[in-house]
């Protein structure tokens, strides 16, 4: 998986990244100059107040939009020098990506929503299955592998799209927010299981959180104050 990586180098290296905005006629800057290097395997939390600019941060790792200053380093290729399918290869397949809402797709049940991304890929549908059951069940959702998103708690949503960010086996996992839309046991359940699952995974992650307390079950804590990471 990490093409052109060499041994002991950061998963990701970001380098002067930055982003600005134009509302009403004013410059808005969000991110201001950005340093970060992640290790293989390690679980960095993003720590900020709403509008702090976590979310535009994760936005630029994940390559899902552009207007982004600087160099963003991911699994040994430089993105900003890569051509828009290049880049659209590596977010397929290095990242993987869990939101506050789940945004799974209603029409399709558990074990179908975690094939699909495995199947774009070009897996077969009978490995994708065995892989969407192998993750869905260690989260402890092996009875509910049939049961669309409406049949499903709002717990167990999450998990499926956890299931889902690791379906493709990713060598960096972007979370923003991913407990944010939980009750508070349930929040704690899910970050576990989330927890244990990237780093049985051998995955890298980046969490976006408000959370003190869930931040400090994580490997490292970075914290995102007036565009800089402090």
């Amino acid at each position: 998986m990490n093409d052109g990586l060499i041994p002991g180098a950061p998963i990701v290296r970001l380098n002067g990244l930055k982003r600005a905005f134009e509302q009403g006629g004013q410059r808005i800057d969000v991110l201001r100059g950005v340093d970060l290097d992640i290790m293989p395997g390690e679980i960095v939390a993003l720590l900020g107040p709403s509008g702090s600019g976590k979310s535009t941060m994760l936005q630029a790792v994940g390559l899902l939009e552009g207007g982004f200053e600087g160099s963003i380093g991911i699994a040994g290729q430089q993105a900003e020098a890569l051509a828009g399918d290049e880049r659209t290869q590596l977010r397929r397949d290095h990242l993987g990506f869990v939101y506050q809402f789940h945004h799974l797709l209603p029409d399709f049940n558990a074990r179908e929503n975690v094939v699909m991304p495995q199947m774009i890929r070009g897996v077969t549908r009978t490995d994708a299955e065995v892989r969407a059951d192998s993750l869905l069940t260690s989260l402890g959702l092996g009875s509910r592998l049939t049961h669309r998103p409406s049949q499903l708690s709002g717990g167990e949503q999450q998990r499926v799209a956890v299931a889902r960010a690791l379906a493709n086996r990713p060598t960096l996992v972007l979370a923003d927010e991913p407990t944010g839309n939980l009750d508070e046991a349930t929040a704690d359940n899910v970050l576990a299981e989330f927890l244990a699952l990237v780093r049985g995974e051998g995955s890298a992650a980046l969490v976006a959180t408000h959370n003190e307390r869930l931040a400090a079950r994580m490997d490292r804590v970075v914290r995102l104050k007036e565009g800089v990471l402090i």
